[in-house]
C-alpha cells in the first residue's frame, strides 16, 4: 500500500521547475546550450541508475533481476561516459564560466556526485563484469576505478570544504542536506575498497587496502553525522527547506547508509585480511566492533527514513516541483537498502533480508518516476540550467 501511494504522489502531483531553459533553438544551437548550462548535478542520475544496478545485483538466485541489473549498469557506464564528455566540453569551451562553480554555495556540492557515480560503476563491474570480460580483466578495471574513485572524493571532500569556508557565503537558514555530498564521497569510496579486499591475493597489499578504507571511512563519517546535527538544528529553526530542495531530505540517509555499509563489509571481508597479514587474533574484536557499529547506525537511520518519508509526503500534498534534486530520493535509498541486506548477511535473522528486499523493491519504483521524467526534462530541455551563468 505504501509503495502505490508514494508512486502515484510521485507521478501525478508535481511540476517542473519553473527557472530551467527551453532549449528551443536548432539541433546545433541547442547542444551549444546543452554544453553551457550543463552541470554536475546531472551524474545524481549515474548514482541512482548506478546503485539500483548494484541493488538487484545482490540476488543472484533471480535471473530476470541479475539480467535487468546488468543492463542497467551497462547503460550507467554510457550514461556516465556521456556526461562526463559534455562537462570536459563545458571546461574547454566556457572555462570561465564553469569556474563559477567553485563560488556557488549549492552548485559546487554536487562535485561529490561524480566521484560517487564512478563507484556505482565499480561496483557494478565487481557484480557483472565477470561475465561480460572475465574475472581477471574486472578486477583490474574495478581497482583502477577505485583509485580513481578514491582520489577524486579525497580531493573534494576537502577542497569543497575549503572552499564554503573560504570563498562561499553560506547560512544556517540557507543551508540544506547538500552539504553532506562533497564529504560522503569518501565513505562510498571506503566501502567500494572493502568490496575489493576478497580479490587481492597479496596480503600486503589487501591489508593496504583494508587500512585506506577505514580512514576513508573516518575522514567522511563523523564529519558528516556532525553535519546533520546542523540540519536538525536548522530545520528546527528554520522549518523544512522550500519545495525545490525538498528530495534533499533523504540525502541524510546516504551517509548513515554508507557508513553502515562500510563497517558491515569490514565485519564480512576485514577478518580475512587481517588474518592473511598474521593480524588474525584481531580479527574478531574488529569484527565484532564493526556489526556493533553497523547496528547503531542502521537504527540511527530508521529515524531519519520515518522523517524523509513525512517529509517527503507533506511536499507532494503541497506541490512538489520536478527537478534534478528528485535523485537525491534513489542514492541513498539504495546504499541504505545495501546495508540491511549485508547486515541480513551477517545476522540469523530473517528480518534484514526481508526489509533490504522491500527497500529494493521501493527503489525500482522510484527511479522509474525519476528516471521518466528526467528523460522527458532531458529531451525538451527543461532540465538544463546552470545558475552560475545565468548569474554571471
Amino acid at each position: 500500500m505504501i509503495y502505490g501511494n508514494i508512486f502515484f504522489l510521485l507521478s501525478q502531483r508535481t511540476k517542473i521547475m519553473p527557472n530551467t531553459i527551453a532549449l528551443t533553438a536548432p539541433p546545433a544551437g541547442r547542444v551549444a546550450e546543452v554544453i553551457l548550462h550543463f552541470t554536475p548535478n546531472w551524474f545524481a542520475a549515474c548514482m541512482g541508475t548506478g546503485i539500483l544496478a548494484v541493488a538487484l545485483g545482490q540476488f543472484p538466485a533471480s535471473p530476470w533481476l541479475h539480467g535487468t541489473g546488468q543492463a542497467l549498469y551497462l547503460a550507467n557506464t554510457v550514461l556516465f561516459l556521456l556526461f562526463a564528455s559534455i562537462y570536459v566540453l563545458k571546461w574547454l569551451r566556457h572555462r570561465h564560466l564553469a569556474a563559477q562553480l567553485f563560488r556557488h554555495p549549492v552548485q559546487s556540492m554536487f562535485l561529490g556526485t561524480i566521484p560517487m557515480a564512478i563507484a556505482t560503476i565499480l561496483n557494478g563491474t565487481l557484480i557483472y563484469g565477470p561475465a561480460l570480460y572475465g574475472e581477471a580483466v574486472a578486477i583490474e578495471v574495478a581497482i583502477v576505478l577505485w583509485f580513481v574513485d578514491a582520489v577524486l572524493a579525497l580531493a573534494i571532500g576537502i577542497g569543497v570544504p575549503f572552499l564554503m569556508f573560504t570563498r562561499q557565503s553560506h547560512s544556517i537558514a540557507d543551508m540544506s542536506a547538500v552539504w553532506l555530498l562533497p564529504v560522503v564521497a569518501a565513505e562510498v569510496a571506503a566501502a567500494s575498497g572493502l568490496l575489493l579486499l576478497p580479490h587481492f591475493a597479496d596480503a600486503a597489499a589487501a591489508l593496504a587496502m583494508l587500512v585506506g578504507c577505514i580512514v576513508l571511512w573516518a575522514c567522511s563519517v563523523p564529519l558528516a553525522l556532525s553535519i546533520l546535527v546542523i540540519l536538525f538544528l536548522r530545520m528546527v529553526l528554520h522549518k523544512l527547506p522550500p519545495a525545490a530542495m525538498a528530495a534533499t531530505s533523504w540525502l541524510a540517509l546516504g551517509p548513515i547508509g554508507t557508513g553502515a555499509l562500510g563497517l558491515a563489509l569490514l565485519a564480512l571481508n576485514g577478518p580475512q585480511a587481517m588474518t592473511a597479514s598474521g593480524l588474525g587474533v584481531l580479527a574478531p574484536a574488529m569484527a565484532g566492533a564493526a556489526l556493533l557499529g553497523a547496528l547503531a547506525l542502521w537504527g540511527y537511520g530508521v529515524w531519519w527514513f520515518a522523517v524523509a518519508l513525512l517529509v517527503t509526503v507533506r511536499q507532494i500534498r503541497l506541490g512538489l516541483p520536478f527537478n534534478l534534486g528528485w535523485w537525491a530520493y534513489t542514492f541513498p535509498l539504495g546504499v541504505y537498502a545495501l546495508a540491511t541486506l549485508k547486515i541480513g548477511a551477517l545476522l540469523p535473522l530473517g528480518f534484514f533480508p526481508v526489509a533490504g528486499a522491500g527497500m529494493v523493491g521501493l527503489l525500482v519504483l522510484i527511479w522509474s518516476v525519476v528516471a521518466a521524467r528526467t528523460a522527458t526534462g532531458a529531451i525538451k530541455g527543461g532540465l538544463f540550467h546552470d545558475p552560475c551563468v545565468t548569474a554571471a
